[in-house]
């Protein structure tokens, strides 16, 4: 098995941007979850009280020698807003908030650059990404995994995540998968 890396991105609801990422060359797999607040465990209904101050996410398994996480960045800079602060279209609060959870130093780096390089030509507002370390990692519960291709059916989904997936489509059809 190739060796697989991780990217953790906070772009909004979980549902939306796995969706995404999963039709992606080189993912392996895609995890919705939790990240980047003070409280010592998450769930679904906690992290949606606001007091917890994670966020949702989805923690990507991919083959770098397929596709880089700089393409990764690339593919985030136009499945979400990143210049809305703590919202995505109708969600709103802190755990629907753009951000970059790095694994290391050199995702860090790149997801820096990528900011001022990538997604600030692409939009006429200022990127309020938050690029921050990732401390840990907690999986949503079973019902979020893969909650597009579980839910075809669902009208949320088919009003938001089935645009995301034609500009996907549109704009990054030499990434995709072959279905």
């Amino acid at each position: 098995m190739a060796n697989l890396e991780k990217a953790t991105f906070a772009a909004g609801c979980f549902w939306c941007v796995e969706a995404v990422f999963l039709r992606l060359k080189g993912v392996q797999g895609v995890a919705s979850g939790y990240v980047g607040g003070t409280a010592d465990t998450a769930n679904y209904k906690a992290v949606c009280g606001g007091d917890t101050g994670h966020a949702e996410v989805i923690q990507i398994s991919f083959d770098p020698d397929v596709i880089s996480f700089e393409q990764l960045l690339e593919v985030l800079w136009t499945a979400h807003d990143p210049t809305t602060l703590n919202r995505q279209g109708n969600d709103i609060g802190t755990q629907y908030r753009s951000a970059i959870f790095y694994h290391d130093e050199a995702q860090q780096l790149a997801a820096k650059k990528s900011i001022s390089e990538v997604a600030a030509p692409l939009w006429d507002r200022a990127i309020v990404t938050e690029v921050s370390e990732l401390k840990a990692f907690y999986p949503a519960e079973d019902y979020h995994q893969n909650y597009f291709a579980n839910n075809p059916t669902n009208r949320y989904c088919n009003a938001v995540i089935n645009p995301k997936l034609v500009k996907l489509r549109k704009n990054f059809a030499h990434l995709l998968k072959v279905q």
